[in-house]
């Protein structure tokens, strides 16, 4: 059975930062991509950052310079290093992992809430 378990959302204020991670198993993560998602209320679900199996990774455009995705192969966890937070941060933050040669099976964690607000 696969699970993305993702501890580590929270309140916190503008300026600040925060730490998300996502664990797997069920899966053989070390090939699979990785990626972060967010959805703010009445809007669509964007895709904010990912990262494939040799490490390498994008970022939409109103991340680039404050957030960070990493991953640990050894323990199958993904992070997301979030700075510099704005209030328009403000979603429910969903860990996403897919192996590119099952496109059409991705597995989604069950999101975490993040709050920016003084």
């Amino acid at each position: 059975q696969v699970q993305l378990v993702e501890p580590g959302g929270g309140l916190v204020q503008p300026g600040g930062s925060l730490r998300l991670s996502c664990a797997a198993s069920g899966i053989d993560f070390r090939i699979y991509t990785m990626a972060w998602y967010r959805q703010a209320p009445g809007k669509q679900r964007e895709l904010v950052t990912s990262i494939i199996s040799d490490g390498s990774t994008s970022y939409v455009d109103s991340v680039k310079g404050r957030f960070t995705i990493s991953r640990d192969n050894a323990k199958n966890t993904v992070y997301l290093q979030m700075n510099n937070l704005k209030p328009e941060d403000s979603a429910v933050y969903y860990c996403y992992a897919l192996n590119v040669l099952k496109p059409l099976d991705p597995y989604w964690g069950q999101g975490t809430q993040v709050t920016v607000s003084s």
